[in-house]
């Protein structure tokens, strides 16, 4: 679609595995891999957002594009916003998808799925989410919890953003995926919010729109796609990636 781009940020530094977007998968390296399932949604053109040569030249010789940014961008959402000025910088896109370069399983239909509530003008911005199914992951603050109020079976109203296990009592606890996708308007508008105290607090930037009253909307996926941010996640995602998933 002609209103819509697939920026996808793209940094050699990790501290826990450096290096990361080219870590070899299947013959591959991890952003190709990236970058191919994007494209597969077929929402719009799709572009690497990086810091690196390394990177755009891995990503040209797959046959998909890549844009160099600043080095010095404090967050993903500042490097997309830069990216999207330079690839649209008439301002012709309505809607921005930001997909994450370390999720290589994400699944298309997901990526595809995370435009639908921006058909509402209401909603500034969506993601995704899935019910939590293992119960390790209930308490693990390492998974970010969303708190929502359900609009139909399979979307949620974002009410806030957590580690902790949240809310209380009885019923479904939601796995947060960080895959955004935003009405341009709104992404102009939230990176020129300063970071907020919540977002301090929990250390989820996602929580500056929430407090600024910018409406997320969550759609409920059926799985998680994994992260990779370890050398044991890098293997989970060759045995996964191999086996065809």
């Amino acid at each position: 679609m002609a209103d819509t781009v697939v920026l996808i940020p793209a940094r050699m530094a990790s501290s826990r595995l450096p290096g990361k977007p080219l870590a070899d998968i299947c013959g591959e390296p991890m952003i190709v891999h990236v970058a191919r399932r994007a494209a597969e949604a077929d929402i719009g053109e799709v572009v690497v957002a990086t810091d690196s040569p390394a990177i755009v030249t891995a990503v040209e010789k797959a046959g998909y594009r890549a844009v160099m940014t600043r080095s010095d961008h404090a967050s993903g959402s500042d490097r997309i916003f830069e990216a999207l000025n330079t690839v649209d910088p008439r301002g012709e896109a309505r809607y921005v998808v930001n997909v994450q370069g370390d999720i290589p399983t994400v699944a298309p239909q997901d990526i595809r799925a995370s435009l639908g509530p921006l058909a509402d003008p209401q909603v500034d911005i969506t993601t995704l989410t899935a019910v939590i199914s293992r119960p390790e992951e209930r308490t693990n603050t390492s998974v970010v919890k969303i708190v929502g109020s359900p609009i139909t079976e399979h979307r949620l109203r974002a009410l806030y953003f957590t580690r902790v296990t949240a809310p209380w009592g009885d019923g479904p606890l939601y796995h947060h995926i960080g895959l955004y996708a935003y009405q341009r308007a709104a992404l102009v508008r939230f990176v020129g919010l300063a970071p907020s105290v919540l977002e301090r607090r929990e250390k989820l930037e996602q929580l500056r729109a929430i407090e600024a009253g910018m409406r997320i909307d969550a759609v409920v996926v059926d799985s998680v796609p994994l992260g990779v941010d370890t050398p044991d996640d890098l293997e989970r995602a060759r045995d996964i990636l191999k086996s065809g998933g």
